[in-house]
């Protein structure tokens, strides 16, 4: 199984991580590492998290307030977002109806 983001989702991880680096020198790619950790665990057991929404379900990033929510299409795990826990909880759901 491979992972692919949509579009809106890699922008948001590129968005948070420079967020980070901007902050305090080394966080941007602390926040990247967290969170390609959380993509290898989630390959290998991707219905581990919680159902949120048909198909989809999120994964909570520990060290920072993101959840990863995806699904699982094929052999394909679909990024849908890299979502800031407290903006917004919800928007994502209108990238599901394209």
């Amino acid at each position: 199984m491979k992972a692919e983001f949509l579009p809106e989702a890699e922008k948001e991880l590129r968005e948070a991580a420079r967020y980070y680096e901007s902050e305090a020198p080394g966080v941007g790619i602390a926040f990247v590492v967290e969170l390609h950790k959380a993509i290898l665990a989630i390959l290998d057991n991707p219905l581990a998290a919680q159902t949120v929404r048909k198909s989809i379900r999120k994964w909570v990033l520990p060290r920072f307030p993101f959840n990863v929510l995806y699904s699982v299409e094929s052999e394909i795990l679909v990024i849908v977002a890299v979502a800031h826990q407290k903006r917004r909880p919800t928007y994502w759901k209108r990238r599901l109806r394209k």
